[in-house]
């Protein structure tokens, strides 16, 4: 038996840093886009010397047995590497008796700070649960993902990119009280859907985010100066007037308010927008773009999502200049993914009776 999940990744996450434990409540607007991760479950039975799971990173050429074998071999540093994999699968009580060979692929970069890592364990998730017969709701789907990165690996995470893998779309997302949150579509006619879709633009700043220490540096100030927290109000008013500009049709005012969340992200810190994206931001003001923003808590590397100006004539050469001008970084045409993470069985599963 063969099980598939694909999952959609986000870009554009207005009001991001709202969405957290530290700030309890928030507004987030993102958008969910493909390339998306692919997940395939082999599922067959295990015979002598098998591993109850056997997960294949395609991306990296690697694969990891858990419980190990004396056939496997692996160091711990691989363990901790691939460590929401193995959390991810172990997170159903599945037969010991059988074997599921779990491969993972994905087109995005890593490290890119566009919810990669939400958009894998929610691709597993959602496979297992329909190997597992759970019936999920894609809420609980994501709660679980979420549980896995925050609580059991005790990781950073806010909520927004685990429910834009499994609602897809453009979402505003509520953060009651984290980390509950309350998801509303936002629903733009398809001639704005179309033009939206065309002048976007994700841009691989050549390197994984590395942003632990900086992203400590600003919790720390959080949690010590009540007045700082004016931040986290600001952004969640650029989530709320991100919505409130695609309602209205006007692009131009959806960029100008990608372009205050990215200011208001490095007044909190400086680092938190890097040198690759300050490079980035003053080629993108050269040619005239519209919007500008820092994917995720932003930190050195990463990405950034452009919004293109009017005249799409000119699209192709810009991207061929960032090329010519900065080759360490990948120019990424992306697709508004329209739903979220969808899973079937494997049609080479059904034969003709």
């Amino acid at each position: 038996m063969i099980f598939r999940c694909k999952a959609p990744v986000r870009i554009c996450d207005l009001g991001g840093w709202t969405d957290t434990w530290f700030a309890q409540s928030g507004c987030i607007l993102n958008i969910a886009v493909y390339p998306c991760v692919e997940v395939s479950v082999k599922v067959r039975k295990r015979v002598e010397n098998d591993s109850h799971f056997i997960i294949r990173a395609e991306n990296y050429g690697e694969t990891l047995h858990f419980p190990r074998t004396a056939k496997a071999g692996q160091d711990e540093e691989m363990f901790g590497k691939y460590a929401l994999l193995r959390v991810a699968c172990e997170a159903f009580s599945l037969p010991e008796a059988l074997c599921f060979e779990v491969s993972i692929f994905s087109e995005a970069p890593a490290g890119a700070s566009i919810g990669t890592s939400a958009s894998v364990s929610v691709a597993i998730l959602g496979a297992l649960d329909l190997f597992a017969q759970s019936q999920a709701s894609p809420y609980q789907i994501a709660q679980k993902a979420h549980h896995l990165e925050s609580e059991v690996l005790g990781w950073q995470s806010g909520v927004q990119d685990q429910f834009a893998a499994v609602h897809g779309g453009i979402s505003f997302i509520e953060v009651i009280r984290y980390p509950d949150a309350k998801i509303s579509p936002v629903e733009i006619s398809p001639s704005l859907f179309n033009e939206l879709e065309s002048r976007l633009l994700l841009v691989y700043l050549g390197k994984p985010h590395c942003s632990s220490e900086v992203h400590n540096r600003v919790i720390a100030k959080m949690q010590s100066n009540p007045g700082y927290r004016k931040h986290l109000q600001a952004l969640a008013a650029c989530a709320d007037k991100g919505r409130e500009a695609l309602l209205k049709g006007d692009l131009e005012a959806f960029g100008r308010t990608m372009i205050d969340n990215t200011e208001i992200q490095q007044s909190m810190d400086a680092d938190l927008v890097g040198t690759q994206a300050r490079k980035l931001i003053s080629l993108a003001k050269d040619f005239g773009a519209c919007g500008y923003k820092v994917n995720g808590a932003g930190g050195d590397g990463g990405s950034i999502t452009l919004l293109l100006p009017p005249n799409l004539d000119l699209k192709h050469k810009w991207m061929e200049a960032i090329r010519s001008t900065h080759p360490e970084f990948t120019v990424i045409s992306v697709k508004i993914a329209p739903v979220g993470f969808q899973r079937w069985r494997a049609f080479s599963d059904f034969r003709p009776s």
